[in-house]
């Protein structure tokens, strides 16, 4: 049984100022793993107080200070991924090889992305006689949910320690394991006291103080768009800045020119990885009408290769998170069924023999409309949804026809692939199963949030600009 019951404040690990205590569910058992304390308004309010004091000596540390301090986090991070795999497959229900080979990786990759950044990137530039600075932002709130729990944090915290900013955490209550030990990290590492600050909770008693601080200057979040918009609401007082990662319901199309196997082969696979708890997940795959009969054969052959277990068996898909989490997959599905969409693989319930832990059959509905619910809300879970298109200006009107805008999914020869690339309304387009390029800016377009993470984009939230005029005399 895992004890989380400190926060990590101001270079100490302290008890919390109230609050109440909650079991974390392994949802492959669906009983506790753990105990996580949550905090209250007076834990957010002690740990911005600790980054507001450490911001002013930190913001003006040198560059090859804060290399030095990457440095020592990657070398003790590696040393901890094994831990941080076990956890995450604990909190969240992760297949093993998914916790080592992704879930734990991806946060490393992160770590070192930002510290490559940072060993070139120019804070400063002259243009004519104005010296143009960017300069960190101030204190920032970030707040991260539970599917992929390290990859979402160190997305933020890195960026954020290497411009030069300090910080607060909340992680997801739901998955508290990983982040304590990416705490663990930070402290053994030597980040100055104060510059990163963990505090346990849930929205309503953390995350809400977070996001109305006077004294946060950033809050930076990922999750769902109803709780961004929320997040932004409490926001808007303070006028601080917001950065939002939040839900979507990403087009996969496949044009006619694609090879169809391959392409709805690897779309299903693409879907139900993470048990299809993925902001980006190509959730929607938009076929020629005229071949939706084998497009049926083709996903029925490939998802059931998609078999769902025991996360230490190695299967390809464990459980989803969470009890509410199954059962709001399961109301989807049911709507589905209702709304007259055809099931072509899966359904209701649970997997036969997989009776305990909150596991969902891989589904696959075909012949939907772009109406139904099952095409416009994000479900989070191993659910595809397959529609037909005309032609290929049908196919790009279906896609864009969304609230979301997160990703994107091309299949086809690669310069009218390309074509159609440019006209969705999304912000990351991934071609024919490329590799994933982690230099690329990701975010997304419309109510699937604003700013991005990765690569020098993600400098671009903690930075604000300075012009200095008159720096230069003209001559």
């Amino acid at each position: 049984m895992q004890k989380n019951l400190k926060f990590y404040i101001d270079g100490q690990w302290v008890d919390p100022l109230g609050g109440r205590v909650i079991d974390v569910i392994d949802p492959a058992t669906e009983a506790p793993s753990g105990q996580v304390a949550l905090g209250t308004t007076a834990d957010v309010d002690r740990a911005v107080e600790a980054a507001r004091r450490a911001f002013d000596d930190f913001s003006r540390t040198a560059v090859e200070e804060r290399l030095v301090l990457f440095d020592r986090i990657i070398a003790l991070y590696k040393d901890r991924m094994a831990d941080l795999a076990h956890a995450m497959t604990v909190e969240m229900g992760a297949p093993t090889w998914l916790s080592e080979q992704m879930q734990a990786v991806l946060g490393l990759i992160a770590f070192q992305n930002a510290r490559e950044i940072l060993a070139s990137f120019a804070f400063s530039r002259l243009e004519g006689t104005t010296r143009i600075a960017r300069e960190p932002i101030g204190v920032c709130a970030l707040i991260t949910p539970w599917n992929w729990p390290v990859n979402q944090v160190v997305a933020k915290v890195a960026p954020a320690l290497a411009t030069g900013c300090t910080m607060l955490l909340k992680p997801s209550e739901v998955s508290p394991f990983s982040a304590t030990i990416l705490a663990e990290i930070m402290d053994a590492a030597g980040v100055p006291p104060g510059v990163f600050n963990l505090v346990h909770g849930d929205g309503p008693g953390v995350g809400a103080r977070m996001s109305e601080h006077p004294e946060v200057d950033l809050v930076s979040f990922t999750g769902s768009t109803r709780a961004g918009v929320e997040i932004a609401r409490a926001a808007a007082p303070t006028v601080k800045r917001v950065c939002q990662e939040l839900g979507g319901k990403s087009a996969n199309i496949i044009l006619p020119s694609a090879d169809l196997a391959k392409a709805v082969s690897e779309g299903v696979a693409t879907m139900m990885m993470n048990s299809g708890q993925n902001c980006n997940a190509p959730s929607r795959m938009l076929v020629p009408a005229a071949q939706m009969e084998e497009v049926k054969r083709l996903a029925r052959i490939a998802v059931a290769e998609q078999l769902p277990g025991p996360p230490q068996s190695n299967s390809k898909m464990g459980p989803v998170v969470s009890e509410l989490q199954w059962m709001k997959i399961q109301k989807l599905i049911e709507a589905g069924m209702a709304e007259g969409a055809t099931l072509v693989a899966g359904g209701l319930g649970k997997p036969e023999g997989l009776e305990t832990g909150y596991y969902v059959k891989p589904t696959v509905f075909a012949d939907v409309t772009n109406d139904m619910t099952i095409a416009r809300e994000e479900i989070f879970g191993p659910v595809l949804t397959i529609l037909g298109y005309e032609d290929v200006e049908h196919a790009i009107r279906i896609a864009n026809d969304t609230p979301y805008g997160l990703a994107g999914y091309v299949q086809g020869e690669p310069e009218e692939a390309q074509a159609v690339a440019a006209r969705l309304r999304a912000g990351q387009i991934m071609l024919n199963g490329a590799d994933y390029d982690f230099s690329a800016p990701f975010g997304g377009y419309k109510q699937s949030g604003n700013g991005r993470e990765w690569g020098k984009y993600a400098f671009d939230d903690f930075l604000e600009y300075k012009a200095v005029i008159g720096a230069v005399a003209a001559k």
